[in-house]
């Protein structure tokens, strides 16, 4: 029999509200059931996350051929082209088209564009999913520059992560998956998850483009590890603060130090650990007073 989808709790409620984009764990495009046995040979049914290939094009060059879960292709190919440096702040783009019988994703733009040379040199990431960048992006990467005037109060990340971790999603739906979230302040505001966490960066890259949204007093939160790769795509974003459930990885740490970004991991109920940028946050909270997560909400595994 198919998984009954439990009734949403207050607080699951309350979280919905602050959403101008999150997961839709209703969509049936993006899991499906399927029948096996448990620890005891039970036969039982699970959902499983979708995956499916997306090939980019920008203008009439392929550029890669990505895994997702193929939601928000638009935005995913937007933030991909922005991240790997194809993409100028003042690109006007023409059209987004996307094919879903073909697979295909084609971004166009007023500028002509040919990368044949930069695709030839590439560096698979530390990301799931087989997550690529180009020879160039720490190019961007040096040139960034981080909001001095940013701030974090401790009681906006508290709120951020019990809001966050209640609210409905894949992962809690079916696992195997990673989510990004953009915040203003104790604000979730745009909620993105997928197969590979380097997608959900991208996507939430893209929907900031095109939305013409403004980084510099924003939070971007992680449910994934504080790798190089994801301090790069914070700092290229223009985003002063970068948070986490998860751990750090050394040269994560160092980037971000170099380029003064706030880094935040391990954050889960009341407990944080800062080893970057800690000069930007305001301890406005009484750890005490926090509670600590539901075991529901710890993001160990899927929900039965």
């Amino acid at each position: 029999m198919p998984l009954r989808r439990a009734r949403r709790s207050a607080a699951e409620e309350a979280a919905l509200k602050d959403y101008i984009l999150r997961p839709d764990p209703a969509d049936p495009h993006l899991t499906r059931q399927v029948a096996g046995v448990d620890q005891d040979g039970v036969p039982v049914e699970t959902a499983v996350v979708m995956e499916r290939p997306l090939t980019l094009f920008l203008n009439g060059q392929e550029i890669v051929t990505m895994m997702t879960i193929g939601d928000h292709p638009d935005l995913l190919a937007v933030g991909y082209l922005l991240n790997q440096n194809m993409l100028r702040p003042d690109d006007e783009i023409t059209a987004v088209e996307h094919d879903e019988e073909l697979e295909l994703v084609v971004v166009r733009t007023a500028r002509e564009t040919d990368y044949e040379d930069k695709l030839k040199k590439k560096t698979r990431t530390s990301g799931c999913a087989q997550g690529t960048v180009f020879g160039d992006v720490m190019e961007k990467f040096e040139d960034a520059r981080l909001s001095q005037d940013a701030v974090l109060r401790t009681s906006w990340l508290y709120a951020l992560s019990r809001k966050i971790n209640t609210t409905p999603s894949l992962y809690l739906e079916a696992g195997a998956i990673h989510g990004c979230v953009l915040c203003h302040q104790d604000r979730p505001l745009v909620y993105m998850e997928d197969v590979g966490r380097h997608n959900a960066v991208d996507k939430i890259a893209g929907y900031m483009f095109l939305n013409k949204v403004a980084p510099e007093d924003k939070i971007f939160y992680t449910t994934g590890r504080l790798t190089s790769e994801m301090v790069i795509k914070t700092v290229q974003m223009g985003i002063p603060i970068l948070a986490s459930r998860s751990g750090f990885t050394a040269w994560g740490v160092d980037l971000a130090r170099q380029a003064g970004l706030t880094l935040i991991g391990r954050a889960k109920g009341k407990r944080f650990v800062a080893l970057a940028g800690e000069e930007r946050i305001l301890f406005d909270a009484d750890p005490a007073a926090v509670g600590e997560e539901d075991p529901k909400h710890q993001r160990k595994g899927s929900r039965a």
